[in-house]
């Protein structure tokens, strides 16, 4: 099995809760560089997704979607990484009416930063960075359908201080 791992491109060794979160910098759906240490000062979300439009991720998006006014009423930013083009993740973004940060990491970089890569694709999973930018959870399983809350729910019982700005 680890054979077929190191074949398809598989990167285990990415962070871990308590390391600082790799920074890095990728085109949104509508092309504008974004850069994760801009974002120091406030909570953030970044979830992997294999591929835009496919039921799992819809799911799992729609589930982020519909819980998005407690997330930005928290002031947390929420990024969704996949390998698909910029183009792909506007039309998916508009399709669902998704208000959070699509990424385009159509070259596997960050994926294989954050040890998600599986060669065409990323793996689904999960990161809760807080406002120092530290990783306080790793969600290596998620259900597509709860998702937006399950991370409400943990980021909730976390209650760190707000962030001045």
């Amino acid at each position: 099995m680890l054979a077929l791992g190191l074949c398809v491109g598989e990167n285990v060794n990415g962070p871990k809760v308590g390391d600082l979160a790799p920074d890095f910098v990728l085109p949104d759906h509508d092309g504008k560089q974004r850069r994760l240490s801009d974002y120091r000062g406030e909570r953030v979300v970044v979830y992997f997704y294999p591929k835009a439009d496919t039921p799992g991720w819809t799911k799992e998006a729609c589930s982020l979607r519909d819980h998005f006014n407690r997330f930005k009423e928290q002031r947390i930013t929420v990024f969704g990484i996949s390998y698909d083009s910029v183009e792909s993740q506007k039309k998916f973004r508009d399709k669902y009416n998704l208000p959070f940060i699509l990424l385009s990491d159509n070259k596997h970089k960050v994926g294989k930063l954050y040890g998600v890569d599986k060669g065409r694709w990323t793996t689904r999973k999960t990161f809760i960075i807080d406002q120092e930018g530290k990783i306080t959870k790793i969600y290596d399983k998620v259900s597509v359908t709860t998702h937006g809350e399950d991370i409400l729910d943990f980021l909730s019982a976390d209650k760190p201080e707000p962030a001045e700005k």
